[in-house]
Parts: C-alpha cells; sequence; structure tokens
C-alpha cells in the first residue's frame, strides 16, 4: 500500500536536475491545471568546473563531491516516474576525458539517466526557462547565461528560440585562468575580458543590436551580480554598465575574495566573482548592453517545461526537428511517413514483455522518427545512404535530443538495410531488436514506395523465445512475389544474429 500511495504523490511532480560546473540543481514543480508549481528547489556547490586537472580528467576528489549531492537528490526523487525526471550535465562533463567513470556511478546513485547536453541543446533549454517564467510578450529577447565553463547567448521570441550558441568562457574557467591567486588586480580584469572578447568575438554577427529589444540575464553569475547591486542601492531589477564598472572598482579596491565587505554576495560565489565579471562585462560591452534584467527562468526551468511538452507528441520539439531534418536533407517524406506507419503497426503487434506503457510508447515514438528519417543519406550516396544517414544523426546538434537519443536514432537508421554484423552490442537489446525488425520489414513491405496491402499480416514473438514469426495469408507470395523474395532474404540476415524470422503463411 505505501509504495502505491507514494506512486499516486509523485503522480504530478516533475524533477530536473542540473549538474553545472559550479553548482549542482534540483528543481521540483507540480503540475496543476497546465501550470508548474515549485514544490522544492535544492542547490549545492560543488564546483566540478576547477576539478578538472590538467589533461582534462575529473580528480578523485571532484568525483566524490558530485557523487555524494546527487545521493542527497536521489534521496527526494525517488519514486518519480522516470517520464517525469530529466537529469542534464554541462561544460564540464562536456569536456570531461573520464567522464564516463564519474556517469556510470552518479546513474546508479541517483537512481535515473543523465545526460551530457550539447551547447546548442543547453540554451535552448535555458531560452524555454527564461521565457516561461517572464510575461507573454512578442518583444524580440536577447537572453545570456554565464555558467561555471559556458556562455549561452540566444535571441528568441515569445517561447521559440531563433539562435542558439554556446562559448567556452565562464565563471570558474575565468576565475582559475585569469586570477589563479585569488587577487583582483586591475591589470588582470583587463587581460581576463580582452581573452573572453576574442572567444565571444563571432557573437557580434549573430546578435547585433539591431535583432533584439531587452536583453535578459539568467541563473549563477548575472543573478549573483543582480543581488549584490541592490542590496548596494542600485535600481532592482536592472544591470548597467556603469553599475557593472562600480562592481569591478569594488573588486579591485577588496583585491581579494576574503576582503570583500558587499551585501548580498553569497560566500560560495566570492571565489568565482572576479571570472564572471569580466565575462559579463566583454558580453555588455561586444553586444553593446545598455541594460539588462535579471531573470527567473533557468536551465532547470527548461528541463522542466520540457518534460512536460514531452508528454504530448504534438508539443515535443524533437518530433519538429526530425520533420525539419527529412526536409533539409531533401528525404521523400510521404515515404518517410509510410514506413513510419507500417513500422508502428508491425512493432505495436509484436509489443510484450516488461516495461510500462509509458516506456513502449517512447520507444514507439523513437521508431517513427528512425522511419522518418532512414532515407536523409540519399542525397549523398544511393548505395550507401544509411551509413551516411547515421553519420548525419550522430554528428548533428538537434534540439531536445540527447547525444544517447541521436546515437540510438543513427543505429537504427544504419541498420535498417543491409547486414546485422555491423550492429553487435544493440542486438543484445531486446527493444532495440524490436525497433529494428520492425523498421526493416516496412522498409521491405513500402519498396514499391505506395501503401503496402497490411491485411492479414502479423507480427508476433514470444518471450522468452528469440524468434519472431511474421504471419502472411496464402496466395500473399504469388501476389507480392518481389516482397517475398526480399522477405526471405531478411531471415537469412537474422540467421547470422542470435535472434531469428521465421515466415509463415496462414
Amino acid at each position: 500500500m505505501g509504495s502505491f500511495s507514494h506512486a499516486m504523490q509523485t503522480k504530478n511532480l516533475f524533477a530536473a536536475v542540473d549538474l553545472g560546473s559550479n553548482s549542482f540543481r534540483l528543481e521540483i514543480g507540480r503540475l496543476e491545471n497546465g501550470h508548474l508549481r515549485r514544490v522544492q528547489y535544492l542547490k549545492e556547490t560543488v564546483r566540478q568546473g576547477n576539478g578538472l586537472d590538467a589533461d582534462r580528467n575529473l580528480t578523485e576528489e571532484a568525483m566524490q563531491r558530485g557523487w555524494a549531492c546527487l545521493a542527497r537528490f536521489g534521496e527526494r526523487i525517488a519514486g518519480f516516474r522516470p517520464a517525469h525526471v530529466r537529469a542534464v550535465a554541462t561544460q564540464t562533463l562536456r569536456e570531461a576525458r573520464n567522464r564516463d567513470v564519474f556517469l556510470a556511478q552518479a546513474r546508479k546513485i541517483l537512481g535515473f539517466p543523465i545526460e551530457v547536453i550539447a551547447g546548442r541543446e543547453e540554451a535552448r533549454l535555458i531560452y524555454l526557462g527564461v521565457s516561461h517564467l517572464l510575461p507573454d510578450s512578442q518583444e524580440r529577447r536577447l537572453v545570456v547565461d554565464i555558467g561555471g565553463r559556458s556562455t549561452e547567448i540566444i535571441l528568441g521570441q515569445a517561447h521559440l528560440p531563433q539562435t542558439l550558441e554556446s562559448y567556452r568562457v565562464g565563471s570558474v574557467a575565468w576565475s582559475m585562468k585569469y586570477f589563479p591567486s585569488g587577487q583582483w588586480t586591475a591589470a588582470a580584469f583587463k587581460t581576463a575580458e580582452i581573452a573572453a572578447k576574442a572567444i565571444l568575438d563571432e557573437a557580434l554577427s549573430h546578435y547585433p543590436r539591431s535583432r533584439w529589444d531587452q536583453a535578459y540575464g539568467s541563473s549563477g553569475t548575472i543573478g549573483a551580480v543582480a543581488d549584490a547591486l541592490q542590496a548596494n542601492g542600485w535600481p532592482t531589477g536592472t544591470i548597467t554598465p556603469e553599475a557593472l564598472d562600480w562592481l569591478k572598482e569594488k573588486l579591485t579596491k577588496a583585491q581579494r575574495p576574503e576582503n570583500l565587505r558587499l551585501e548580498g554576495i553569497k560566500d560560495d560565489r566570492r571565489p568565482v566573482l572576479g571570472g564572471g565579471l569580466a565575462v559579463l562585462r566583454a558580453v555588455f560591452d561586444l553586444l553593446q548592453i545598455e541594460e539588462m534584467h535579471p531573470a527567473q527562468g533557468a536551465l532547470r526551468h527548461g528541463a522542466l517545461f520540457d518534460l512536460i511538452d514531452r508528454e504530448n507528441p504534438t508539443t515535443d520539439v524533437r518530433t519538429r526537428m526530425i520533420e525539419w531534418l527529412a526536409r533539409h536533407f531533401g528525404a521523400d517524406t510521404a515515404q518517410g511517413e509510410r514506413v513510419a506507419r507500417t513500422a508502428t503497426q508491425l512493432y505495436e503487434q509484436a509489443m510484450t514483455g516488461p516495461g510500462t506503457e509509458e516506456d513502449k510508447q517512447r520507444s514507439l515514438r523513437k521508431l517513427q522518427w528512425a522511419a522518418q528519417v532512414h532515407e536523409i543519406g540519399m542525397q549523398i550516396s544511393h548505395s550507401d545512404y544509411h551509413k551516411h544517414g547515421a553519420y548525419i544523426l550522430e554528428n548533428t546538434d538537434l534540439q531536445g535530443f540527447t547525444v544517447d537519443e541521436l546515437q540510438r536514432l543513427g543505429l537504427l537508421v544504419l541498420g535498417h538495410r543491409g547486414k546485422l554484423r555491423k550492429l553487435e552490442d544493440p542486438i543484445d537489446d531486446p527493444v532495440f531488436v524490436q525497433q529494428l525488425l520492425a523498421l526493416r520489414l516496412a522498409v521491405i513491405l513500402c519498396h514499391a514506395r505506395r501503401e503496402p496491402d497490411l491485411q492479414g499480416i502479423q507480427l508476433q514473438r514470444n518471450p522468452p523465445s528469440l524468434a519472431y514469426q511474421l504471419i502472411l495469408p496464402i496466395g500473399w507470395e504469388n501476389q507480392y512475389p518481389q516482397s517475398m523474395h526480399l522477405l526471405h532474404e531478411e531471415c537469412i540476415a537474422w540467421q547470422k544474429s542470435p535472434w531469428r524470422l521465421n515466415l509463415r503463411l496462414a
């Protein structure tokens, strides 16, 4: 009874975990009448960003700090539905060469998958978080987020981001590099700002002053600067170049973080304030910002809103991105949809075994996406289009997708024709095998590029057996001899794997 009541309690709860370079954060929200209400917010200063050694490996100490924090977060979200939790890691883990070591243990401790997201996906989620917590408006927004090791800059309108970039410059990285002894000098600030501008310089062409009406700042550094300015009598909710000059002067006079006597600055922020301020001043100068408003929303909020959008296929950004990808590479979209419908029918027929209905629907949606883009490599090569399609998927930044998801889609596209030998590891996964088989059969049945006759066709499997049966109506082989030939070839292909496909006329 206890576990049932706990499940009921967590039914409408969503959680986002942000494994940032400076802090780890947990945001829990409850969905009520279409609105997200905060239930709990936890933040711990983990400082993984300064735990990278000279070879870009996370130190044992930095990993331990991260694991200890995730254990506390994991306890809080135990029992949440997997589809209601999204844990994302950003620049430090993008850079860390030994990230797999950290993540393997981290996932066990947290009890949920952890995604290392690309810079542009981070930028998209930041914008989503900021825009959802701002009043509805058609103003053109510039959003800046200075994290520990990266800075995201986004242009967007309403809830739609239009230009997204991530730059490898941040408060922790810049504090370590340009204020290594912890000393705030005018010369160090000057060097740090010039270095930040050198990296951010290309932003000038993407974010000209003519393309936005209002600038907003999200999260860490900008939030800390805004709090400090407000506590010292500057107008609430506005950051200006004059205010940044004043703050820089206060830091250089204090010389060191421990000497700084300034209201509104939290102790955990002091060591990285110099680096963050240098980057912020560089952004202001480059993009000609006269005033910036600190925003409430951040990456973690964006991850929550994204989870809710994913609940509905019509609002899932991934569906839109797949459609765009198919169009962009000139794929035959009618054939893609045809293969998707056929694969769906076959997959649903064979759907057995453990896993929630939710899990099965998620697997089905990924199969449909793979079907829609299975021909995106056609423009490059007709004979090897499956290989080129897989390469495109594995090397593209598609909004909403994790690196792992794109890799999985790439494997389905790679495996939808030809030999199965190229797919060694995934062939051990029954869900992947079922997706792959449904896709391969659908491509065969749709080979004439018209709607196939599926009446009387049935795909079956009785676990734990590794054999699938494709049941065809009697006389089908005479009506569709080419399709029958291709199906016989398909049976032979599966004989070279642990799995089997058998044909039966009934």
